[in-house]
């Protein structure tokens, strides 16, 4: 009796050593082949290595994503609505675990990022995403847009090239693209120069490396943008003279005063389809 006992409590006490020593259960969603870790705790596996260049801070990015819980749940998918995102690189307009994940990534990648919550949205959460949640992130980097612009003052044309719309829109294509045409709802991509007619400056997405993305045709713009972006194929440069009725009317805007007609000197760098 003593022996059988004896027996049963060593086995219990190799049962709770068992326990204690052994590595915590890891949710199913964050069991990813080929993990590998950062100093910072971010956790990545690229499945499919793009021969593309890499960004670096300041870049502009096109990312396909899909978000998840680590029991699985989705939370957000940029798949499920058609639309990538866009953003720049390294200046905070994502969590820190994108900013640094994406970072690690080429042209073309596929990847899963583990971000802990330190690096996504900490004690607080935020919307479907509970607090301290370590998130999953299977994610696609479609395109990688240099922040150094190239443009040295305004496209030169002759003023008889200048083709006029019914609208009253003028524009010329001094540079055609090779890309597909955009079409209503797709997210462009726009570098562009503004001056007015006396030659000032009044903004300028070349100066600051960031271009400009929106969705054609929807009113986001003044309506001498969405017409004028939808002649061009991508990758064209282009300058647009926008009259009054086409921008900013009788009232004006900041510096654009009223009844101003504007020249932007615009690059369509990049479309993105609506799905």
């Amino acid at each position: 009796m003593r022996t059988y006992h004896l027996i049963i409590l060593l086995l219990a006490l190799l049962a709770i050593s068992a326990c204690g020593s052994g590595e915590p259960d890891v949710p199913e969603n964050l069991q990813v082949e080929g993990l590998s870790t950062t100093s910072s705790g971010l956790q990545y596996s690229i499945s499919d290595a793009g021969s593309g260049a890499q960004p670096d801070a300041g870049d502009t990015v096109i990312v396909h994503y899909e978000g998840t819980l680590a029991d699985g749940t989705q939370f957000d998918s940029s798949y499920d609505r058609g639309q990538p995102i866009v953003f720049t690189l390294g200046v905070g307009q994502v969590i820190p675990g994108w900013d640094e994940g994406i970072a690690l990534l080429s042209e073309g990648s596929s990847a899963t990022l583990i971000i802990p919550p330190n690096l996504a949205y900490g004690p607080q959460g935020q919307g479907p995403i509970p607090p301290d949640a370590t998130l999953r992130f299977d994610v696609e980097l479609l395109s990688v847009i240099s922040s150094e612009a190239n443009y040295d003052g305004l496209f030169e044309f002759e003023e008889s090239e200048l083709i006029t719309t019914e609208s009253g829109l003028q524009y010329v294509i001094v540079e055609e693209g090779d890309g597909p045409v955009p079409q209503a709802g797709d997210t462009v991509l726009v570098h562009y120069s503004g001056t007015l007619d006396d030659g000032t400056v009044f903004d300028s997405s070349f100066e600051r490396g960031q271009p400009f993305s929106f969705p054609l045709g929807q009113g986001r713009v003044i309506q001498g943008w969405d017409e004028g972006i939808a002649l061009l194929p991508e990758g064209s440069r282009a300058t647009l003279i926008i009259p009054p009725e086409l921008g900013y009317g009788a009232n004006g805007q900041g510096p654009i005063p009223a009844n101003a007609t504007l020249r932007f000197d615009v690059e369509l760098v990049a479309i993105i389809a609506n799905q």
